[in-house]
């Protein structure tokens, strides 16, 4: 995930396996300098950063957010990351310059581009984040159980103030109604609770993310029209849709 700030800043959103092509994406535009921000520190939200490109080249640098994830830093998983016999070179290989800083949590700016953070409903807990800039506000939640409190959930109301009058929400979408109950606890939302949330807290546009790996682009059609059509009774202003690869956005 990669935010724009007006001041030219880039903001990278976790590690996953997209941040290989991201990261050729930003050499492509020649892009050097970035700042990664982590919602949580699960296989599929870090195991991109060893196959970020950009990272072997010594005119790129990066600020990473370093907070702890069960009592380990961001620098240490990514060393672990990195390491014999995983990976053939380590995080002190790489060529661009690294920094790890603490102030990338709960209330901070970058560039234009204010950030605030909530804890999500999610094993081994996770951060939830919300962009503001010019008065326009983009809020990321992913990975968050709104039926279910894990040990640092904030509880439904509080995601509802969170993502209060946004323009733009994207949020968990893992789960149909069917799915859910047999999966309560699992750390992913059943869409049926996302879509409470996106009608009570009044946002403009909703983008159903972390999607089913299993589901095919019809069984999400389906999904979405099946939501577009039960907005059009309760919220007809708002906007519903799948979240995709290589999808862009200017709020």
């Amino acid at each position: 995930m990669e935010i724009t700030a007006k001041t030219g800043e880039t903001i990278i959103i976790d590690a996953g396996t997209g941040l290989r092509r991201l990261g050729n994406s930003l050499m492509d535009r020649n892009i050097n300098q970035y700042h990664l921000l982590l919602t949580h520190a699960h296989w599929d939200h870090i195991m991109g950063i060893a196959f970020f490109k950009p990272l072997q080249f010594g005119k790129v640098s990066m600020i990473i957010q370093d907070r702890l994830f069960s009592g380990i830093s961001t620098r240490d998983i990514f060393h672990e990351v990195m390491k014999k016999p995983f990976f053939p070179i380590s995080l002190n290989d790489l060529k661009a310059r690294l920094q790890f800083k603490k102030n990338l949590n709960k209330s901070f700016s970058i560039g234009s581009v204010k950030i605030e953070t909530i804890p999500t409903s999610h094993n081994n807990g996770g951060l939830g984040y919300r962009f503001i800039e010019d008065g326009k506000s983009f809020v990321f939640l992913t990975d968050n159980e709104l039926g279910f409190n894990h040990p640092e959930s904030r509880g439904f109301d509080a995601y509802i103030d969170f993502s209060r009058d946004t323009d733009l929400l994207f949020h968990d979408g893992e789960y149909t109604k069917d799915e859910y109950p047999s999966k309560t606890g699992w750390g992913h939302s059943c869409i049926r609770d996302v879509m409470d949330l996106a009608v009570q807290a009044r946002v403009k546009k909703l983008g159903l993310f972390h999607l089913n790996q299993d589901r095919t682009d019809d069984d999400m059609d389906k999904i979405v029209d099946d939501c577009r059509a039960e907005l059009k009774h309760i919220q007809p202003g708002m906007d519903v849709f799948a979240v995709s690869s290589g999808m862009a956005f200017h709020i």
